[in-house]
């Protein structure tokens, strides 16, 4: 089944349910609240991450402390300012991603990395669950040797211990991010029936938990404490 059916389902369905949480613009507008404070006197550094659909990488991040904020855009490609139609069709060289910003001196880098981990199927050289195609592949881009390092380090260590199969995830220099269109962000908050019907039809944490078992998905308490 194709992104577009799955979208189109969840649309339906969600339809009879478009009031059935009414405090989803107040907790929208809480969340935008609570990450312009942070970013007040903070220090602040950024990560990026691709994990297939990016409305499903935002959330387990933004659970985080030390997140400030996370932001759904395209990277990798050579398209300048591309569209969602242009990127989901493939050919643009870009994948849908997520750039974090955080406090790292509330959260570290390699906190970050393990959360990215426990969202993705990494050994999936084909997308990310039911979304096929490099345009949804599994990226972990990185702005400066420490994080090349690191996610380095993470990748060599996750083959070594997990699994059989090669690790697909690539890891790659951070090039020009392009944030999407208005109505991608915090798409979980402001469309939440239309993503949880989204992500358990794409087969996202059915995969999840079948890899990581008590660890998939979401943020992790390791992470989070």
């Amino acid at each position: 089944m194709t992104r577009s059916w799955l979208r189109l389902i969840a649309g339906i369905l969600s339809l009879t349910l478009a009031f059935a949480s009414p405090g989803w613009a107040a907790n929208g507008a809480i969340a935008s609240a609570n990450s312009a404070s942070a970013v007040n006197g903070a220090e602040t550094a950024t990560a990026i991450f691709a994990g297939g659909c990016f409305w499903c990488m935002e959330k387990p991040f933004d659970e985080l402390p030390g997140v400030i904020s996370t932001t759904s855009g395209y990277t990798g490609g050579t398209v300048a300012n591309p569209s969602y139609m242009q990127v989901s069709g493939g050919g643009t060289g870009h994948v849908e991603a997520v750039k974090v910003a955080y406090d790292p001196a509330q959260i570290s880098y390699d906190q970050l990395l393990e959360v990215f981990w426990h969202n993705v199927d990494p050994v999936d050289s084909r997308g990310q669950f039911c979304d096929k195609g490099s345009q949804y592949r599994s990226v972990i881009f990185y702005a400066d040797e420490q994080q090349a390092a690191a996610a380095e380090t993470s990748k060599q260590a996750l083959a070594a211990t997990q699994f059989d199969q090669a690790i697909a995830t690539e890891i790659l220099a951070a090039s020009t991010f392009y944030p999407a269109e208005d109505y991608h962000q915090n798409y979980y908050q402001t469309h939440p029936v239309r993503y949880k019907v989204y992500r358990y039809a794409c087969g996202r944490d059915q995969r999840l938990e079948a890899i990581w078992g008590e660890a998939a998905g979401e943020s992790t308490e390791s992470a989070a404490s």
